[in-house]
């Protein structure tokens, strides 16, 4: 299936997804040394996002989430790529400064985690395999 999307940012990534309806806040509820999400409750709370394909409904919290996706992906621990219902400017914007490819307008219920899903950045479309 493939699904069209916007384009956010540039490249072609293959990789397993991990998803929640939950919106994530890179700054306080992603741990960048680690790559796992520590909000309290959050529903991938303890789990890893490093090396996968993101996908949520949309950011949220404070302007200083675009850096710490920057630090992440210095620190290899960045998701691969991101997938968005709803793109917000520090999840854009974090993804442009640390060139992770990225596309939303996707309906993220027809994902599911553990899928390996192709994000096409450049061409706006995810591919579930």
């Amino acid at each position: 299936m493939k699904l069209e999307g916007r384009k956010i940012y540039k490249g072609i990534v293959e990789a397993e997804a991990i998803v929640t309806k939950d919106g994530i806040s890179f700054y306080g509820g992603v741990d960048p040394d680690t790559g796992k999400v520590v909000e309290v409750g959050h529903e991938l709370e303890g789990q890893s996002i490093t090396g996968k394909v993101l996908v949520f409904p949309t950011g949220k919290g404070s302007t200083v989430g675009s850096y710490t996706m920057y630090r992440m992906k210095k620190k290899n621990t960045a998701p691969a790529a991101i997938v968005n219902e709803q793109i917000d400017t520090i999840i854009a914007v974090g993804c442009i400064i640390s060139e992770i490819p990225c596309v939303d307008k996707i309906d993220i219920n027809n994902i599911k985690t553990g899928q390996k899903i192709i994000v096409n950045g450049s061409e706006g479309t995810v591919e579930i395999k």
